[in-house]
């Protein structure tokens, strides 16, 4: 476990050192963020009977999404890992006298983190200040923010456990640009990251809240924006640990069979 976390922390601080790309990310975040917030308040103007969402709501779950961009959204993969595959140079991980598993794991957590934490406090504190119609609003309640960071953890985990499945298939693969393309195109409609959940069909929504996908940044945005009640909540988190679980059980039988199987060509 020390190596593991050594691993994360070397990861972690490497991260760290992409300050202007940080500072470039939060620009844009903030630029997305105000499109998203003019958009729906078009929509709600033109179609005030149908809001499923307030739009302060709104605008803090989408504050929110781009703070937390790096965290959830599946797109940010490890190009790196996906090379390795592909040129055979992960025969040099196997070598390892550690799981790679749990080592690419380690190594998408931090650099996960490591981007977030350059990012997110900067566009909370700048959004805090917008009118009351664009800004980012706090927690109801210390219940729901301490459910929110819970939820956070565990949407992460979930998060990397989905994108480690596509590390894993891409050694059935020649190329691994149509796994990806059509995971995170999946992922990222059904987990909220195109749309909000609570504004897609009813008959729709009731499918994807059981589905992994509804346990990254959809539980716990809605938490902390107080869109759920705390059972609810609790029932959210819940299932957020049952399928990370179950992704990072499945990924670790995956990984097992492909590296029983992995061939390596070439000198």
């Amino acid at each position: 476990m020390k190596a593991y976390l050594s691993f994360f922390r070397i990861r972690f601080i490497n991260g760290l050192q992409y300050r202007a790309a940080a500072y470039a990310g939060i620009v844009t975040q903030l630029a997305w963020g105000f499109m998203y917030i003019m958009l729906y308040h078009a929509f709600y103007r033109s179609n005030p009977s149908a809001v499923p969402m307030e739009i302060s709501k709104l605008s803090t779950y989408i504050w929110l999404q781009q703070s937390f961009l790096a965290l959830f959204m599946t797109w940010f993969l490890e190009k790196d890992i996906l090379e390795l595959v592909s040129s055979g140079n992960v025969a040099y991980e196997m070598c390892r006298p550690l799981k790679i598993y749990d080592m690419w794991f380690m190594k998408n957590l931090a650099t996960r983190v490591s981007k977030t934490t350059l990012r997110f406090a900067p566009i909370l504190i700048i959004t805090a200040f917008l009118p009351q119609a664009y800004k980012f609003n706090v927690p109801n309640s210390f219940i729901e923010f301490i459910l929110f960071l819970i939820s956070m953890i565990l949407g992460t985990i979930v998060v990397i456990a989905y994108c480690m499945l596509i590390y894993i298939f891409s050694f059935y693969t020649i190329s691994s640009k149509g796994v990806e393309i059509v995971m995170i195109m999946v992922a990222d409609f059904f987990s909220g990251g195109v749309i909000p959940l609570p504004l897609l069909p009813d008959n729709l929504k009731k499918f994807i809240y059981i589905t992994p996908f509804a346990s990254m940044q959809n539980a716990p945005f809605r938490i902390y924006i107080g869109d759920t009640q705390i059972k609810s909540a609790l029932i959210s988190i819940v299932l957020q640990l049952f399928w990370a679980i179950v992704l990072i059980f499945i990924g670790k039988i995956i990984m097992k069979k492909a590296m029983k199987k992995v061939v390596v060509q070439g000198g």
